[in-house]
Parts: structure tokens; C-alpha cells; sequence
């Protein structure tokens, strides 16, 4: 309890210091041998169950309806999927100066990954955004991401060692895609009861990513990946993620507002568009992506997911009090 409220008052999520822990531990007493197996066993089923979980939570009906706001959904898909890309592709003329190939490569993954949901939604809140409009565009990346990703990575890392296969083809859909499919169809029978215990599956995801992070992370130990990587390497890695995220945030504001939209959509674009989610990219890197490289590949995209909640968290907060402070404001007669 006073561990909670410690990190509370350090305004550090629980979630990030357990990444944290999982990486100290994975790299002081990685698994090997058989632990490693099991290990590697219990996260592919962890992997296919939280796909399955995604499946089941997401709402067909909601996802048809936000189809009206076309415009706002296709912005957002296009940072995503198009601008995002371009930028990590762009990454490439820093190796080996700033970056490692291996870096490098994991930065472009980052690029292809789908929105994040919870935190785009939860900051869209936040600020007095359109939550309706965030809810549909954050459920519409991750459902095309799950085709899109491993598409943008064949394409676009073909030549850095990481390319795309048919084994490559198979696993993302008998781990990611089945298990969606499988989930939207369960949903009719426990939509309901995923609804009423949506706290302790919260917990089972984020539980299951830390297991993904601890598996990928021994297996980059135990193959010693982390002798290619310096203190400079990390340094500049830190600074490649926070100007991707500042420039992606800036081409969405101006862009967002040039396009016409409303405050409040201009704010879900923001959000919805300048995220990359964790929880999909961890579980799709141990299908894409050698498990040895697994470890530094998933790194750029650690960091880059504590950077944008930090970021977002106080870009939520002063748009937020903004709207507020607006709506106090008395209307002269």
C-alpha cells in the first residue's frame, strides 16, 4: 500500500515500474534451459489468449457505427500507418552514426504499430476530446494493425535481416488473428461477463505483457545482444523516440486544425494519432522477429511508450484545465 502511494505521488504508473522490474530481473536471472521453454510456452499462450481477449471486448456494432466520422478515423489511420512509417524509414540514415541496425530496425517496428486504446481514450477524456471518436479510431487500428504490421514490416524491413516469410505469415495468424476472430465470435456468449470484470482482465493483459517482456528479454540475454549496445547507443535511441513522438504530435495539431475539425476531434486525432501500443507490438515482435534479436528489437518501442504517456499526461492535463477554465468563464449578455 505505501508502494502505491509512493508511486502515486511520483505520478509513475505502477505498469512502467514493472517493465522496469521484469528487464532487471531478465537480465540478472534470465530463464534458461528448460525454464526458458516453459517460459516461451506459457507466453505464446498468454499471447493468443490476450489476442482473444481483444477480440471479445471489442463492440462490432460501436466499431460499424463510428464509420459516420470518416474523415477523423482515415487522419488518424494516416499517421498511423503512413506518416509514422515514413518518419521510422527516415531512422535509417542515422546507423550507424546515432543508432545500431538492430535499433534502428526496432524503431521501424515501432512505426508500424497500431494506436494504442485505453490510454488514447483515457487522455481524449482528459482534455474534453471526442471519447465517441477516440473509442472508434483506437478500435479500428488495432483491428487493421493486426493485417497492416506485419505487412509494413515485410515491406519495410526486407533488408535489414528481419524480413517477412510465409512461417512469419502463419504464426501471426494462427497466434494473433485466430485468437481475435475466435474472440468476436465468443463475444455474443461472454460479452457480458468481460464487461463486469474488465479490472481484473486488465490485469491479466498487462500480466501477460510482463511475462512477454521477461521471455524476450532473457532470450537477448542469454544470446548476449546487449554487449552490441553502449551507453551512447541508449542515449541516442532516447532522443530519436522523443523528436518521433514531438514531430508526429506537431504534423497532427496543425494538420488536425488545417483540415477543419472541432476542438474536441482535433484533440482525438492528437491522441489517437501520434500513440504506438505496447500491448499489441510485445506480443507481435516474439512472432515477427528471431526470439535472440526479440530483446533490442522491443526496446525502442519500451521507451517510446513511457515517453508518449508522460508526454500525453501533461498535454491532457493543460488542455483539459483550458476547457474547464472556458466553461467557468461567464458569457457576457
Amino acid at each position: 500500500m505505501r508502494g502505491g502511494n509512493l508511486l502515486a505521488r511520483l505520478k509513475i504508473d505502477p505498469f512502467i515500474f514493472g517493465l522496469l522490474a521484469v528487464v532487471g530481473i531478465a537480465c540478472l536471472l534470465p530463464a534458461r534451459g528448460q525454464g526458458a521453454q516453459v517460459a516461451s510456452i506459457v507466453s505464446q499462450i498468454g499471447v493468443g489468449a490476450l489476442f482473444f481477449l481483444y477480440g471479445a471486448r471489442l463492440s462490432t456494432s460501436e466499431a460499424m457505427a463510428g464509420l459516420r466520422h470518416w474523415r477523423l478515423h482515415l487522419t488518424i489511420l494516416v499517421a498511423t500507418f503512413v506518416v509514422f512509417p515514413l518518419l521510422g524509414l527516415a531512422t535509417k540514415l542515422l546507423v550507424p552514426t546515432v543508432l545500431t541496425p538492430t535499433l534502428a530496425a526496432g524503431v521501424i517496428f515501432l512505426c508500424t504499430l497500431p494506436s494504442t486504446v485505453q490510454s488514447s481514450i483515457a487522455f481524449t477524456s482528459i482534455a474534453r476530446g471526442n471519447v465517441a471518436a477516440a473509442i472508434c479510431s483506437a478500435s479500428f487500428s488495432s483491428l487493421i494493425g493486426i493485417v497492416l504490421t506485419p505487412l509494413l514490416v515485410g515491406l519495410l524491413l526486407n533488408t535489414t535481416g528481419a524480413g517477412f516469410s510465409l512461417h512469419s505469415l502463419t504464426s501471426i495468424t494462427l497466434q494473433l488473428l485466430v485468437p481475435f476472430l475466435a474472440g468476436q465470435v465468443a463475444r455474443r456468449w461472454i460479452g457480458g461477463w468481460i464487461a463486469a470484470h474488465r479490472k481484473v482482465l486488465g490485469r491479466a493483459d498487462r500480466t501477460t505483457i510482463l511475462i512477454v517482456v521477461y521471455t524476450a528479454f532473457s532470450e537477448g540475454v542469454t544470446a548476449g545482444i546487449w554487449h552490441q549496445l553502449s551507453w551512447l547507443s541508449l542515449g541516442g535511441l532516447l532522443l530519436v523516440n522523443v523528436l518521433l513522438f514531438l514531430v508526429v504530435l506537431a504534423v497532427m495539431k496543425v494538420a488536425s486544425a488545417r483540415l477543419g475539425f472541432s476542438r474536441e476531434d482535433q484533440i482525438a486525432i492528437v491522441f489517437c494519432g501520434s500513440k504506438k501500443s505496447l500491448a499489441s507490438g510485445l506480443p507481435m515482435a516474439t512472432v515477427l522477429f528471431p526470439a535472440g534479436s526479440v530483446g533490442l528489437i522491443v526496446l525502442p518501442l519500451m521507451l517510446f511508450h513511457q515517453a508518449q504517456l508522460m508526454i500525453c499526461a501533461v498535454l491532457a492535463r493543460r488542455w483539459g484545465a483550458r476547457a474547464e477554465a472556458r466553461e467557468l468563464t461567464p458569457v457576457a449578455a
